[in-house]
């Protein structure tokens, strides 16, 4: 047993001036009370300073802008893979409309083929010109047919200098150049 000195504090005000009364404690129970008085202390000031609150408000807006770009990035080569595959599953219905009339010369006019690349226009947010020799552009997607051929072009979102084609002779390529008035096959 030790004799320790000890002074009653409330709120961080004496109670009395200079009061104080000796009690025995032991060397454990001091480092109890020392322990729990700190913890209380503590325990009171916890908190940020506006510095930090300031400091991860900027970090979560500097993260926030990163994904944000990614996400548009990621859109773009999502609405280039949609127009792609309307555009490859083109290839089929327009076969489909071969064998039926032995003739390119409505695959245009085929409302499957009418879907697909209304479809791909929509996915590039353009539009679609289906009159069979128009040709196309940086915001139109284009079918053209003949007798014996046709092909279809379509810009791509994510780089509006880029086009994607398909064709009768199974040629499905990307390519800088858009499709020409009644041009059937793909550059």
């Amino acid at each position: 047993m030790y004799n320790i000195l000890i002074r009653l504090e409330n709120g961080g005000l004496w109670k009395r001036a200079g009061w104080s009364k000796t009690i025995k404690i032991t060397l454990s129970e001091f480092s109890k009370i020392i322990l729990i008085n700190l913890y209380m202390k503590n325990s009171l000031k916890r908190g940020f300073t506006l510095i930090e609150l300031l400091v991860v408000i900027a970090i979560i807006g500097i993260l926030s802008s990163v994904v944000l770009a990614s996400l548009n990035t990621a859109r773009s080569k999502g609405a280039d893979a949609a127009i792609k595959s309307n555009l490859n599953n083109l290839r089929a219905q327009a076969e489909l409309v071969y064998d039926t009339t032995n003739s390119y010369a409505t695959v245009c006019a085929d409302p499957n083929v009418d879907r697909a690349v209304r479809a791909a226009a929509a996915a590039q947010g353009g539009t679609a010109n289906l009159t069979g020799t128009a040709a196309s552009s940086a915001t139109v997607t284009s079918c053209q047919n003949d007798a014996t051929r046709w092909a279809v072009t379509a810009p791509l979102k994510s780089a509006t200098t880029l086009n994607f084609c398909v064709d009768s002779t199974g040629k499905a390529t990307t390519t800088l150049t858009v499709l020409a008035a009644s041009t059937f096959a793909c550059p």
